[in-house]
């Protein structure tokens, strides 16, 4: 009696292990993270239609195994007009349910935050919405929309993503536990401005997942509005 039970727990844990590092490339709030953990995200995204450049550097940390910070800050790094440094984003989860099985996990987050100009001209916009994820397998959905509202003279603003992850390799994790994998990533994602229409965009990319860090790179293409394709490159490391 007593070995099944190890061994149903130590089938639990390998399926909560498998999704430790998975997310969609563009839907960083879906990463699952452990109390006291923290990840450090560096994305650079180039478009060539306007052939600009800039680097995002995100920070995550666990504060418990539910409630989790996301700071995000961009960077230009194409010459051009204005500050280089763009507006520091602060986004609280709290996952409020989730369901792990033997086929995998289901979870739910609500978020909540700010973003902080680094310009005083500028003016401050309060962020919130959800995100969910469900794992099965090989298998993996995130979804996740945020609302932006804009404060004084600051536009409002929306966006979504919808990520759907395969695992290409290996088709079994070994039951001892779990080594790297590629991952296939496929969204669909929409960015709103207050004055303008839904931009909605396609991604395709591959992801080289392994125990603490992880390697992406994606295309994005805008799929209405004017031509603008996008480039991205990331790396994080798990501490």
């Amino acid at each position: 009696m007593i070995t099944n039970k190890i061994f149903v727990a130590g089938l639990v844990l390998t399926v909560l292990m498998v999704d430790v590092s998975a997310m969609g490339i563009r839907s960083f709030v879906a990463l699952p993270i452990e109390a006291g953990g923290t990840v450090v995200r560096f994305v650079d995204e180039h478009n060539g239609d306007t052939n600009a450049n800039s680097l995002t550097s995100n920070l995550a940390y666990g504060i418990s195994a539910k409630q989790t910070l996301f700071l995000g800050l961009p960077y230009r790094l194409s010459s051009g007009e204005g500050d280089r440094l763009g507006d520091l984003s602060l986004l609280y989860r709290h996952i409020v349910w989730q369901d792990d099985t033997m086929q995998g996990t289901s979870r739910l987050g609500l978020l909540g935050g700010a973003i902080l100009p680094s310009d005083g001209a500028r003016d401050a916009r309060l962020q919130f919405g959800a995100v969910a994820t469900f794992y099965r397998k090989r298998h993996e959905w995130d979804l996740d929309a945020l609302w932006i509202e804009g404060l004084g003279d600051a536009k409002d603003r929306a966006r979504y993503d919808i990520a759907w992850q395969y695992r290409l390799s290996p088709a079994e994790h070994a039951d001892w536990g779990i080594g790297s994998e590629w991952d296939l990533d496929l969204e669909l994602g929409g960015r709103w401005e207050q004055g303008t229409e839904m931009v909605h965009q396609a991604t395709v990319g591959l992801q080289s997942i392994h125990k603490r860090w992880v390697l992406e790179g994606a295309l994005v293409k805008g799929l209405n509005g004017p031509n603008d394709t996008r480039y991205i490159l990331s790396a994080r490391f798990h501490f």
